[in-house]
């Protein structure tokens, strides 16, 4: 069972909320009172998830936004904030995973890709919500790292050097504004079964039998306990918790 909580009257922003853990967490939000700013680079789809939320009664609004563009990223925020008041709850979670390439092998423009995505993304992010938040003394935010932000990977460099990355933002962030009354934390996902996941098995780069294997828990984790993680680091239980970066992977960075 998972837990409840009353964020009725708050207001939230989600990159990658077009599918994944975006949409999961977004909806998340939504079933806990939150109006949701939905940002994805795919806006078919953030509309799609916008107009099921306020189908069911929910404050919910789609924007397009490529995280590798500050501007855009500036202007998703702005108009999270004109439509509904204010910003008290962000998940920075947009990214992206490569092909599994030989550190000496691997081209300028792939690393620069992950790095733009994956860590500047969340670096434009954090500095146009903290704009916000600033403002009113107060809100939360959790930035999306992975369990490949704590350990290595063979074959993972660039991703896992743009992981590790969102918590050394986020420590610095943390530290930063919690004078200020804003928590930052991150989030490490596990091998979680999502579309991304999906097309990773499909394409023969990851064996979910041994990903499965490779957890204490046995099987993958899903979208939805991410979503959990999330809503909980946002939550006054967690009020006291600010710098961390928080493995939800079935055990696996406790090998």
């Amino acid at each position: 069972m998972n837990p409840t909580y009353d964020f009725t009257g708050q207001v939230a922003f989600v990159t990658g909320a077009g599918s994944g853990m975006g949409l999961a967490t977004a909806r998340a939000f939504a079933a806990s009172g939150a109006a949701v700013g939905l940002a994805d680079i795919d806006l078919d789809a953030a509309e799609a998830a916008a107009t099921d939320l306020t189908g069911s009664g929910h404050q919910a609004l789609a924007l397009a936004c490529d995280v590798t563009d500050e501007a855009q990223v500036a202007a998703a925020v702005d108009r999270t904030v004109d439509a509904f008041g204010r910003l008290d709850m962000a998940y920075n979670n947009a990214g992206i995973m490569v092909p599994p390439t030989d550190a000496a092998e691997e081209g300028a423009a792939q690393f620069d890709r992950v790095q733009t995505i994956n860590l500047r993304g969340i670096w434009a992010s954090m500095k146009h919500e903290l704009r916000h938040m600033r403002t009113q003394a107060g809100g939360a935010i959790v930035n999306c790292s992975s369990l490949g932000g704590l350990v290595g990977n063979p074959g993972r460099a660039a991703y896992h050097a743009a992981k590790h990355g969102v918590i050394g933002l986020t420590k610095s962030v943390a530290l930063e504004y919690g004078p200020r009354g804003i928590r930052v934390n991150a989030v490490c996902p596990g091998t979680i079964a999502t579309p991304m996941v999906d097309a990773m098995v499909a394409g023969g780069e990851l064996d979910r039998a041994r990903a499965e294997a490779g957890q204490a828990i046995g099987r993958l984790g899903t979208a939805d306990e991410i979503a959990q993680a999330v809503l909980w680091l946002c939550s006054p239980g967690a009020g006291y918790v600010t710098g961390v970066a928080l493995p939800v992977d079935g055990g696996y960075t406790a090998q």
